[in-house]
């Protein structure tokens, strides 16, 4: 592994990473993400991301609790191929700190679980997007570097490829044609502060949500967007309320975004 003090933090696991930018670069990086991904091999998966830098050793120890923007990814191929392949995505804006190595996936999947213990409390909002244009990269810039708390996170994660090789009536998930989805993670420790932590998820999605889908990723929405079920589902949402009339007429299950019988 090697370490160079400057802008994105790399890890490659055969070739994955995550980086870290300044979010004065945000709009140039999110641009360029857009352009590379549409571009990258299907065995290379690359997110952006928005954090507060936590106390990591690639990471220059007076820039702990900076807000950056990322870029996390993960190389399913040869090693030997992953600096070519990552490139496009490395090159986006000058980089303040790279951390690159191979690494298990198991290690790149657990990346953030430092900063998420339990009992941390959550409120999150998803929003599903046919482009990331530049009015949605705008709204982004302007409201992620208000995150509120080292474990609050916002992910743009690709949906492409495979995805898109299933009809969307096919399964419950409907939204096999879009190619964001954008998720705004509300978490933090203190549950005085949850006030400001909702209204600021709300804020932010509201700003990125003339850019979006009606429908949001079910596993990222909260208590209050029970209203929006059917259109999570879109054209698929009365298979599965047949199925849970007759599986659970009585609708036992309903702590969730609730399908009613």
């Amino acid at each position: 592994m090697r370490s160079r003090p400057g802008g994105v933090a790399w890890e490659k696991c055969g070739g994955s990473g995550r980086g870290l930018y300044e979010t004065d670069h945000a709009a140039t990086v999110l641009r360029a993400y857009r352009g590379a991904i549409a571009a990258a091999p299907e065995r290379l998966c690359v997110f952006p991301a928005f954090h507060i830098a936590p106390p990591l050793p690639f990471i220059p120890e007076g820039r702990h609790g900076d807000r950056f923007v990322g870029l996390v990814a993960c190389w399913a191929g040869p090693p030997e191929e992953g600096e070519r392949v990552l490139r496009p995505f490395r090159d986006a804006a000058p980089v303040a700190a790279e951390h690159v190595g191979p690494m298990p996936y198991p290690v790149m999947n657990s990346l953030f679980d430092a900063i998420l213990p339990p009992g941390l409390q959550h409120y999150w909002k998803a929003a599903f997007a046919a482009e990331l244009t530049d009015q949605a990269i705008a709204a982004h810039v302007a409201h992620a570097p208000g995150l509120p708390a080292v474990n609050t996170a916002v992910h743009i994660y690709p949906i492409d490829r495979a995805c898109h090789r299933v009809a969307p009536d096919t399964t419950a998930f409907a939204y096999r044609d879009v190619s964001f989805v954008a998720v705004i993670a509300g978490m933090r420790p203190d549950a005085a502060a949850n006030d400001a932590n909702i209204a600021w998820v709300r804020g932010y999605y509201e700003a990125i949500a003339p850019h979006s889908q009606e429908g949001r990723y079910v596993n990222f929405t909260a208590g209050d967007d029970q209203g929006r079920v059917r259109a999570n589902y879109r054209g698929d949402h009365d298979r599965p309320v047949e199925v849970k009339r007759a599986r659970d007429p009585g609708n036992l299950f309903h702590l969730n975004q609730n399908i009613r019988p």
